[in-house]
């Protein structure tokens, strides 16, 4: 897989793994369900999938990250660490974001690379829940601090609006990518957030891709599910309802399976090519619980 360079120096893989999928167990037996989840991610990485997304607060995941670097390093040596792109994020208690600690970042970010088991992590991305609550740009600043000291390479932000952006660029807290959910049905970032991150060399990165499996054929010809099955299958279908609704969705559907069938592949691959060629773009992030979507992913760019 032929990587994009985020920044000047940095490349990452065009197909980012997700790990927020890995967060909780379902199965009875969780070491087995994690031995698989590490054995997956290891065959991700040699598949060429080598850029891996999470989080701070996705339980156990980091850990599991950290186990699969060090099955790498059984079968690549010292190498393995240069092959693979970490991502992971700085997400302070909603509840203390009057009160912000400043510290509290570099708490988390060392707590990061103690689970993971390494000295640097390639992006911390921030994530901040209330702007009321503007310290945002005080843990930018405690990021940027980590990055002169060398336990961070770049940093990102995620979900943030075109105005908050502007705030950290006038500071001098410029992110190197940028985080939103983008699909062909939610195309808000066409609404100014495209050109500001071209305009300042911020990448986007973008989930959501195929809207928690909407734009997949399960849907196809189908009548609209009465009931949900997950808090993010309520949130994709109020956007099918904003871009016009089930009928027209079930349009686009029939559209992007011929595109799918005349290239021999599946309608979630052509939703995520799509996305991953808008303009800013640099990758998209796809939550592979397993190895099941593998060769699928591999052909999204």
């Amino acid at each position: 897989m032929i990587k994009r360079e985020l920044v000047p120096g940095y490349k990452i893989a065009p197909v980012i793994k997700g790990g927020w999928q890995l967060s909780s167990g379902h199965s009875l037996d969780r070491k087995i369900e994690d031995e698989q989840a590490v054995a997956d991610t290891v065959a991700f990485i040699e598949a060429g999938i080598t850029t891996l997304d999470f989080g701070d607060i996705y339980t156990g995941v980091e850990e599991l990250i950290g186990k699969a670097l060090v099955e790498l390093s059984k079968k690549s040596g010292a190498s393995a660490r240069d092959q693979i792109q970490l991502h992971t994020k700085y997400v302070p208690n909603e509840k203390f974001l009057s009160n912000f600690d400043r510290t509290d970042v570099a708490t988390i970010v060392n707590r990061s690379l103690s689970r993971l088991g390494v000295d640097q992590v390639d992006i911390v991305q921030l994530h901040w829940w209330k702007y009321e609550d503007r310290h945002y740009l005080a843990a930018m600043e405690e990021l940027f601090k980590l990055k002169t000291a060398g336990k961070i390479k770049h940093i990102g932000v995620t979900n943030f609006d075109v105005d908050r952006l502007k705030e950290m660029v006038a500071a001098g807290f410029t992110p190197a990518s940028h985080q939103i959910q983008y699909s062909i049905l939610d195309r808000r970032a066409e609404e100014g957030m495209a050109q500001f991150c071209i305009e300042n060399g911020i990448g986007i990165l973008c989930y959501g891709t195929v809207a928690g499996g909407f734009l997949s054929e399960k849907f196809l010809n189908q009548p609209e599910p009465k009931a949900v099955e997950t808090r993010s299958n309520v949130k994709y279908q109020l956007i099918i309802d904003e871009f016009g609704g089930w009928d027209l969705f079930q349009n686009l559907l029939s559209t992007l399976n011929e595109i799918a069938i005349s290239h021999k592949t599946d309608i979630g691959t052509i939703a995520s090519a799509w996305v991953l060629n808008r303009p800013a773009v640099k990758a998209v992030i796809v939550g592979a619980r397993n190895i099941s979507h593998m060769d699928s992913n591999l052909k999204i760019p």
